[in-house]
């Protein structure tokens, strides 16, 4: 039995009847799906990475064998803005690395990066010597080498990976990405669909290739697995599945409280370990610390497209400043009649709110998404960054993006009648 397991130990025999219950009273057991498996290691079923994917491996002995490399990459954050980034295998974040508790593992690290690097496996419990803290227990690996790592995961868990030199450029560039350990037995109910995202901000100043890594307070690109909506996957469910979705946050400074619409779920682990059911309680909300992961779990049983997003409110908005001056209630039309003057076609923006500005979609500089929303089943979203929708349908035959849900008759707002105010006794003055 390891560390985890004897700080789990009396309860975990009591989590399945307690998760069951995440999403309340209504909570169905889930219908019976097929079980995709790691064709290289069957015994857990894949964990989704919106935008992303897993990072291979081969069996040499008795190790899993990994190859990160960490280079230079373009990220395109979503339509519209795209950045020269750092990351591994091509991509930011780096692809999920997925074992099984007590494997063996080797990962060879490659630096193509014009300065030094390591790999820091954030949360596993491991010797000192494989820990990646550069200068501390390792000497850095320096341009065109190829360090080695070789570990055992002993404890089931998420967890994540980033540099340990030169962290403010080499995390602000987008180096990061998530590990899964999955148990060799599992503890509780199965999920249908495991979900893994990476919760991160960027300093890109509009109309730059760039990303700032000298930037400490003011991020205006919120992203989860470095894609900003409407460049976020979906997260597609049937109705009535077991769901569980893993956060991990490396954010320059911020936490992230992560809001779910239709559903409440249980927290049920940290990158320390599970949270005896005993303690977990019914959220609709999960703070996500930096530096931090949180592991969600519920059943999808309220079918629609619900709203799932940072709470934080300028984090689901498209690289807004927040030097921005304060219009609201503001009449200017002397002022914009005199600046028409100098500059044809002028508009003084924001004296009625924000929201107009991302219909009009007002000059900006290229590479840039001011205000940006996305589409949706009734027009433009009215948000962006650190956003997503999780599609909960019936009667799926795939995961596949199925559309927009096809509301119930009467079961969706609209324009209130003359009639129905009177009757409701509702006088609008």
């Amino acid at each position: 039995m390891n560390r985890r397991d004897m700080l789990a130990g009396g309860v975990a025999a009591l989590a399945g009847a307690a998760l069951a219950k995440a999403s309340g009273a209504r909570a169905q057991e889930a219908p019976p799906v097929a079980r995709a498996r790691n064709p290289a290691d069957p015994r857990y079923r894949p964990v989704v990475t919106p935008n992303g994917r897993a990072l291979p491996f081969r069996r040499v002995g008795g190790a899993k064998v990994f190859h990160l490399v960490a280079e230079p990459v373009r990220n395109t954050f979503t339509e519209g803005l795209e950045a020269n980034c750092w990351g591994y295998n091509g991509s930011t974040p780096g692809p999920t690395i997925e074992v099984v508790e007590g494997d063996r593992v080797r990962v060879y690290v490659t630096n193509r990066l014009p300065e030094a690097t390591t790999v820091h496996w954030h949360g596993i419990l491991l010797p000192a010597g494989m820990d990646g803290v550069g200068g501390l227990s390792q000497r850095p690996i320096e341009p065109g080498e190829t360090f080695r790592y070789e570990f055992t995961f002993e404890d089931a868990g998420t967890f994540m990976y980033h540099p340990h030199w030169d962290e403010m450029t080499q995390m602000a560039l987008g180096m990061m990405g998530m590990i899964v350990v999955h148990p060799r037995r599992e503890r509780g109910r199965v999920p249908d669909r495991d979900f893994a995202i990476m919760l991160s901000e960027w300093s890109i100043p509009m109309g730059s290739a760039r990303p700032n890594p000298l930037e400490m307070n003011d991020f205006n690109v919120l992203t989860m697995n470095s894609k900003a909506f409407p460049g976020t996957d979906p997260l597609v469910v049937r109705q009535g599945d077991y769901v569980r979705v893993r956060f991990g946050n490396l954010s320059g400074i911020d936490n992230h409280p992560i809001h779910l619409h239709g559903h409440a779920f249980r927290i049920t682990a940290t990158d320390g370990g599970p949270i005896p059911p005993s303690a977990q309680a019914p959220h609709t909300t999960v703070l996500v610390p930096t530096g931090a992961c949180r592991v969600i779990e519920f059943v999808a049983d309220n079918p629609g497209d619900w709203a799932f997003h940072c709470h934080m409110t300028h984090h689901i908005m498209n690289q807004m400043g927040h030097d921005f001056p304060n219009m609201i209630g503001a009449e200017l039309p002397v002022a914009t009649r005199r600046l028409r003057r100098m500059i044809p076609g002028y508009m003084t923006m924001g004296t009625d709110g924000m929201a107009a500005m991302g219909d009009m979609q007002m000059p900006a500089p290229d590479n840039s998404i001011p205000m940006r929303g996305g589409p949706g089943a009734f027009g433009r979203i009215d948000m962006g960054g650190m956003f997503t929708i999780l599609k909960v349908h019936p009667n799926l035959r795939s995961y596949d993006d199925p559309g927009w849900y096809e509301h119930p008759p009467g079961t969706v707002a609209r324009p209130a009648t003359a009639d129905e105010l009177a009757a409701d006794g509702v006088e609008l003055e």
